[in-house]
Order: C-alpha cells, then structure tokens, then sequence
C-alpha cells in the first residue's frame, strides 16, 4: 500500500482548461484524461488524500467518477466541493473520510494537510511538512516565501496525476 496526494482536479469545470492552460480541448477529454492518470499512478489498495476542489459536477457525476479511480480516497475539502457535498444524490461513502483538515504521520514524519497554503501551520518549527492545493500553477513566490517543508500537490503542478507522498520525505 502506498500513500499518494492530489488536489484541485476539478473534474467538470470547463473553465479550468483555459484558466490554467490545461492541455485538453473539452471538459470530457479532461475528465478521461485526469482518471486515466490516476488509475496509471494509483493500485487499488492505496490511499490518496486529495486536498479539495474534485469536481464542480452535482451528486450523480461525481460518484460515476470515484467509482473509476483505483484505490481509497480522503477528502479535504476545498472551496469548490459544495456542489456535490451539498447534493443529496452524493455518496459520501466513496470517500474513506471528508474533513476540513487532515494530520497524518507516516514513515516518521508528519504531513499537515489543508486545501489552502498555511504559512504558520502546526509543527512547522518541528519539522512538519504542509500539503496543501487551491493555488494551481500561479503564485511561486508564495511557495518560496513558505519555504521547503510545504509542497503544492495540485494537479497542475504534478503532471496531473497523484503524487507519491513520499516525494515529499526529501
């Protein structure tokens, strides 16, 4: 089993493509192409927390698509997950667990996951490492300013696919 990170997939949001100058012509080449890369990355006993912003589609759409990606799956919500959290038709047991925040110890360090860049995050004078997504591809000055123990596991800086979280051990 091995223990990956993701964020801001926004599965459904056509805007996203240009906004971030995805390389895909349409919402649907996006969505296949995003699920592909998992299921490549991802084995069916692993975990994968995704720090927030899945899927801008309702309830229905958003458990077809969990029901494609490989392994077990943690949300941290981001601030775009409200249209299918908030839809009745949602499936909230496709996730292992839904949270706004998330403290994991794993191979002796600990990882401080939220959807947002946290600049005095708990344990960072100790060594703690900060996930965290909702900036994208923008804002390298804020990731420098943060520091070397934070990373952005979104899917516009990782190739767009999850992350090993032991790539952030380093």
């Amino acid at each position: 089993m091995e223990i990956f990170v993701t964020s801001d997939l926004h599965f459904g949001h056509k805007n996203i493509i240009q906004y971030e100058n995805r390389p895909y012509k349409d919402i649907e080449e996006m969505d296949r192409e995003l699920i592909k890369n998992w299921n490549d990355t991802v084995g069916a006993d692993d975990i994968v927390y995704v720090l927030g912003d899945f899927s801008w589609y309702r309830g229905e759409k958003t458990n077809e698509i969990l029901k494609q990606l490989n392994g077990k799956k943690v949300l941290i919500i981001g601030n775009h997950d409200s249209n299918f959290l908030k839809d009745k038709k949602f499936d909230r047991t496709l996730f292992e667990e839904i949270c706004d925040y998330k403290q994991l110890k794993y191979n002796g360090k600990v990882y401080v996951m939220f959807h947002y860049p946290i600049a005095e995050h708990n344990g960072k004078m100790h060594g703690y490492i900060h996930l965290y997504g909702h900036i994208h591809s923008m804002n390298i000055e804020l990731e420098q300013e943060l520091g070397k123990l934070c990373h952005n596991v979104g899917v516009d800086r990782n190739n767009f696919r999850p992350v090993n979280i032991r790539e952030y051990e380093k």
